[in-house]
């Protein structure tokens, strides 16, 4: 214990080159074991033999220990010897929040679902398919071809499998399919929960991700994207969370990633709570990336949900020569607000 000399109130700086020599004896009071229980104990005095004091000067060197842990000490201490002005001090090695953090925003109201429970093609109220290679391999040099064969995308005994394939497919090498819920459903700020299975091999791009709905008239990366879940197979059980934006897109987006134990094995939840004011996006209830939410971003309109598998292209890599297909299965997509 260290510190220094003053006539008034202080901020001091902390000397930890003086020592105290304390003296642990009974107290002359009892001292509650448990407030659950009835027993009394009597607790210990810790006296300072040189006049020394913690805390807040109070004209006493003697403190009783209330409660002790390896982290935590509270003591009392009666003012210059009136029984009736007690300090208690609270001692902790954490230090503590003076003004602490409002809890993250929650929703919790199940507005919107696809539970995946009717073996066939998928739900046509909710789902229509992205179809062919799109534009420059939808401007990422994507290597598959999208279909909506139940080959490559089927609902099947309680989970959506969206299968890529090595087949000649529409001029291309793979095959595979695209889920998206525009013009079905979209909506503005909430949780999104997914439940997923993802497939494995090198050049696999599994994503669940969002789109602006305004994405016609307001071009990428103006319309913005958000990406709950990116998994590369040639970088196993390595997750992403990723924003895209003007200023943050392509190779340059707002993105952060942790690895994920047996993602390609087992299922996780790939969630995003979607507020005015921050964008968050976690695997398992364990943060995987956070940006803060304002005006200036279009994350603060309609927007509709996408469920795919790519192969190769700028993100997805190159492809393995052994890889015949592989699947993503999900188990339920849900949308809360």
């Amino acid at each position: 214990m260290g510190g220094g000399n003053s006539g008034s109130d202080a901020c001091l700086a902390y000397d930890t080159s003086g020592k105290k020599t304390v003296s642990l004896s009974p107290s002359e009071s009892f001292v509650m074991k448990n407030p659950n229980h009835a027993t009394q104990t009597r607790g210990t005095m810790m006296n300072f033999s040189d006049g020394g004091f913690m805390g807040y000067y109070i004209g006493q060197s003697s403190y009783e220990i209330l409660s002790i842990t390896a982290n935590r000490m509270v003591v009392r201490a009666v003012m210059g010897g009136n029984a009736s002005l007690a300090w208690y001090h609270i001692f902790t090695t954490t230090k503590p929040t003076q003004n602490p953090t409002t809890p993250d925003k929650d929703y919790t109201n199940l507005v919107w679902s696809d539970e995946f429970n009717t073996d066939g093609a998928p739900d046509a109220s909710k789902w229509v398919y992205d179809l062919g290679r799109g534009d420059n391999g939808w401007g990422n040099n994507e290597k598959q071809n999208y279909t909506n064969s139940s080959t490559n995308v089927i609902v099947q005994g309680g989970n959506l499998k969206i299968t890529a394939k090595k087949e000649a497919s529409g001029g291309a090498d793979y095959s595979s399919a695209r889920l998206k819920s525009e013009g079905k459903y979209k909506f503005t700020y909430g949780k999104v929960e997914v439940r997923a299975k993802l497939p494995i091999g090198g050049g696999t791009w599994p994503a669940i991700w969002m789109l602006g709905a305004n994405y016609a008239t307001n071009a990428w990366p103006a319309c913005g994207e958000l990406d709950i879940m990116e998994h590369v197979g040639n970088s196993q059980n390595v997750i992403h969370g990723t924003l895209h934006y003007p200023g943050h897109s392509g190779g340059t987006a707002n993105t952060g990633s942790k690895t994920i134990a047996n993602v390609s094995t087992e299922f996780h939840i790939y969630k995003t709570i979607w507020s005015p004011e921050a964008v968050k996006i976690y695997v398992d209830d364990e943060l995987i990336h956070s940006v803060p939410n304002d005006a200036s971003l279009p994350f603060n309109k309609d927007f509709f949900l996408i469920l795919n598998v790519a192969m190769g292209g700028n993100f997805g890599g190159n492809i393995d020569a052994a890889f015949t297909q592989s699947s993503m299965e999900i188990d339920y997509v849900r949308v809360y607000q």
